[in-house]
């Protein structure tokens, strides 16, 4: 069975060059199966969203424009 804690500790997570000297920003992970795997980095053992590549394009487009 997939935990959230197995999941965390099986991936290489990605953590944005952009994000703040304090830390608050998201990690990324790719699955075997071509979706990407989000998670808080100030709580890396906490839940994990997992969605298809286009959800999360989509998000980080209403983001940049502000309509989130």
């Amino acid at each position: 069975m997939l935990t959230t804690a197995s999941l965390a500790a099986d991936l290489s997570w990605r953590k944005s060059s952009r994000s703040g000297k304090n830390g608050n920003c998201v990690e990324l992970a790719w699955l075997e199966d071509g979706t990407v795997a989000v998670r808080n980095s100030r709580s890396p053992q906490g839940a994990v969203l997992i969605c298809p590549p286009s959800v999360l394009t989509s998000l980080v487009a209403r983001i940049k424009q502000r309509s989130v």
